[in-house]
């Protein structure tokens, strides 16, 4: 299974500020653009998104969120 992967709950890793996006927000990976490339929406607590913004892998860590022998 990829790491990155449609879906998948994301951190960023660092700033980007032309999109008014900090280290440490978390958001989810809604599609696979290129080799490494993906496109990542944030919402707010209620669900509405306020951003959408491409990342490549390495500005993101992917969140778990059972314990490792769980992870599907």
């Amino acid at each position: 299974m990829s790491e990155m992967e449609q879906f998948a709950v994301v951190a960023l890793l660092r700033d980007k500020p032309e999109d008014s996006l900090v280290r440490g927000q978390v958001g989810t990976i809604v599609e696979d653009l290129a080799l490494d490339v993906y496109l990542v929406e944030f919402s707010d607590d209620e669900g509405r998104a306020y951003a959408v913004a491409t990342f490549r892998s390495e500005e993101l860590i992917r969140l778990h969120h059972r314990p490792l022998g769980q992870l599907v």
